[in-house]
């Protein structure tokens, strides 16, 4: 039985194949209600495939889902009116304007007040274009009038894919504005994006996937302060002598070259408020940090958890490419 006390929707054990490749592998995902939930993978990990299972697009071949509350498989698409969606890249018809194109979409779907329409163009900043065909449309534009089509019938789940693909500066903290918004009025919000920095700062959970599996899910701040690491930075010619250094006193397996930063920084898996120790380690042997930062990245993390972060135990942080 899925347990769903207190969550907008809850994954359990989801598994799907294409042919012999395996995209979902006993997946599991529970996400509270009320929260911008940062749903991360890397390329071909299931994220796609988990979202149109969500959207009724594909079927799973085994699993449970449980949605809103309630149990959704292939005969309960008509519970996709409380769902609002952005999967890929949107479609629309080029020749109907903003407006004519949301007005199609809202007729097709769950009854909306007249007035909605205009509401959600201008929820996206899109009201000064909506008399324009869309096939004049920018990418981004196209991007935010898709994710203004999800917010059609005032969803209480939201489910993004990529919603700031296209969308300059602006239109990412604005988009980052509604989104949390949205989470503050008791609506959840469910989004996939490959921008890790801007996950960091939109979500309040995360669940990150690889292999088409679960590897790490929590509130953003309990994982990121869990991980208890420190961020130095040393000139890059000190690296090969600091590292040894600071291995000596965290742990071969524990110190890192942060693959995310410029040259000379290193990740040290320590508690932060014993960052002196590291000071003074470096100090006896001939460095001195430039800088010492507490705490790390979603995007160490995500690196890190997902496989792609180097192998320092069996390498050593002077053979990882670095000058010695």
């Amino acid at each position: 039985m899925v347990e769903s006390a207190g969550a907008a929707l809850v994954i359990q054990g989801l598994a799907k194949r294409y042919g012999q490749r395996v995209a979902l592998d006993g997946l599991d995902l529970r996400v509270p209600t009320g929260v911008v939930y940062g749903f991360l993978g890397p390329n071909g990990a299931g994220k796609t495939t988990t979202m149109r299972i969500l959207t009724g697009l594909i079927h799973p071949d085994a699993g449970a889902v449980e949605m809103l509350g309630r149990p959704f498989g292939r005969r309960d698409r008509h519970r996709l009116f409380e769902v609002g969606a952005l999967i890929e890249s949107p479609s629309f018809y080029p020749f109907l304007n903003g407006r004519e194109n949301l007005r199609a979409l809202a007729a097709a779907g769950a009854p909306v007040p007249k007035t909605r329409v205009d509401e959600v163009l201008t929820l996206v900043n899109l009201r000064d274009r909506a008399g324009d065909k869309v096939s004049g449309y920018s990418l981004g534009m196209k991007q935010r009038l898709g994710i203004a089509s999800a917010l059609l019938s005032e969803p209480k789940l939201l489910l993004l894919d990529e919603p700031a693909n296209g969308l300059d500066p602006a239109g990412i903290v604005g988009m980052r504005d509604t989104l949390k918004a949205l989470a503050a009025e008791g609506r959840t919000v469910l989004v996939s994006s490959h921008i890790l920095s801007e996950v960091e700062q939109l979500a309040d959970v995360v669940g990150i996937i690889a292999r088409g599996k679960l590897v790490r899910e929590g509130p953003i701040d309990s994982l990121l302060h869990e991980e208890g690491a420190v961020r130095v930075r040393v000139s890059p010619d000190e690296v090969p002598v600091a590292g040894p250094a600071l291995e000596a006193l965290a742990g071969a397996s524990n110190v890192s070259i942060d693959a995310t930063a410029p040259a000379g920084w290193l990740v040290v898996r320590f508690d932060p408020s014993r960052a002196g120790e590291l000071n003074r380690a470096l100090a006896a042997a001939g460095v001195y940090a430039s800088r010492i930062e507490g705490g790390t990245t979603l995007e160490s993390l995500f690196l890190e958890v997902t496989g792609s972060t180097p192998d320092v135990g069996r390498t050593g942080v002077a053979g990882m490419g670095v000058p010695s």
